[in-house]
Order: C-alpha cells, then structure tokens, then sequence
C-alpha cells in the first residue's frame, strides 16, 4: 500500500501548523518554529491570497496528513460518512477516530499515528484477542485492543508499562493500566474529537 515517505516536517510546513505527525518530537525540536515558510523555493513576491478553493484543499490535506492516509483511502471514508445518515463532516472525523492505528494512538501505546501504525503493521497489536495488521481497521463499541503475548517481553513495552501512568484517554476509550489492555466505551462523538480539522470545509471541498 502506498504511503508518504518523505520528511513529514515539510507536512507541517504546508499546513502552517504543527500537526505533531512526531509525537513528543514536535515539542522539543520543531521544524517550524525556525521555517514558517511552506516548503519549496522561495521568491521575494508578496503571497497571494489564499482563495476558498485552497483554504478547502489545504483542510482536506491536513486532515489526510493528521491521520496520515493516502488521497484513495480518504475519499473512501468520505464516501462512506456520506452514506450515513446524519451530517456527512461529522461522519467522516467519527470514521477517521475508529481507525484502529488512530485508537493505539489514542490509548498511549504510541506516541505518534506513524507509530501507532508500525505496532499494528507488525503484528503487536490484538484487536478482540486476534491479531491484526490492518491499521484502518474500524473499531466498534466494545472491541478490546490489547497487546500479542510475545510483545509483551519487548523493550519497548517494558518502557510504556514505566511511561503509561503519565498518560490519559478519552471519554470513549478506558485503559487498563496494570495490563495495558484498552476498551471501545463507545463510539466517538464530533465532541470527543481533539483533531484540528474542519469537517465542513472537507465537504465543501469534495462537493464541488
């Protein structure tokens, strides 16, 4: 499956927005608290004003980045969200949250979406007691997501057993912390969302 390689500090950039596609990283060192810039080559003209057609894109963008998917997959999701009932924005941030690299991420078993999906790519990661490595797999209420056995002995997981009490989730989500073993309470809301994306600007943009 195709994915961005490149140095996700240029996404940031683009965005003019720190998106934390590092975790932790972001805080300390920061590509762009030195280069505001977008990436590319700079001129002396003065910036055009951004229209509503780019300010729709750039919220698209920013969305697809967040959450790092592919352009394919993202207009799949809004397919989707837009066959449900209710308000198609909504819908899309509600099915991008479910996402099962999005809700490791969300448990702090990671502390990135880029390394969330590393842990379900390679197979650390159970979804109802079954391994999966499938990141966009969508949670339902009541899945249980939890740790494979052999991860367990990992130095990776001994560092978040230390590292996970620091750490809280989302009204949605519980976390048992003595076990690491995360619960779906309940499928989220528009409220629960923390991401920074518009919903309604990404259905303007795909309504045109």
């Amino acid at each position: 499956m195709a994915r961005y390689t490149a140095a996700v500090c240029r996404l940031c950039r683009r965005s003019g927005d720190k998106l934390m596609l590092k975790g932790s990283k972001c805080i300390i060192k920061c590509t762009l608290d030195k280069r505001v810039n977008p990436p590319g080559q700079q001129t002396s003209r003065r910036r055009r004003r951004l229209s509503d057609r780019g300010a729709q894109l750039r919220e698209k963008q920013r969305g697809r980045y967040i959450y790092g998917i592919m352009e394919g997959q993202f207009r799949r999701l809004f397919a989707q969200a837009e066959r449900q009932s209710g308000i198609t924005g909504d819908n899309l941030l509600v099915l991008l949250e479910r996402r099962l690299d999005n809700v490791v991420y969300r448990l702090g078993f990671a502390d990135s979406r880029p390394q969330a999906r590393q842990l379900v790519l390679h197979g650390h990661i159970l979804l109802n007691e079954r391994k999966t490595n499938i990141p966009s797999c969508l949670v339902r209420e009541d899945d249980t997501i939890s740790w494979k056995k052999e991860s367990t002995q990992t130095e990776y997981y001994k560092q978040l057993v230390q590292s996970i009490e620091a750490k809280s989730v989302l009204s949605w989500l519980s976390l048992d912390k003595q076990n690491l073993v995360g619960r779906v309470l309940s499928l989220p809301t528009p409220d629960d969302i923390d991401a920074k994306v518009n919903g309604k600007t990404i259905v303007e943009y795909y309504s045109r």
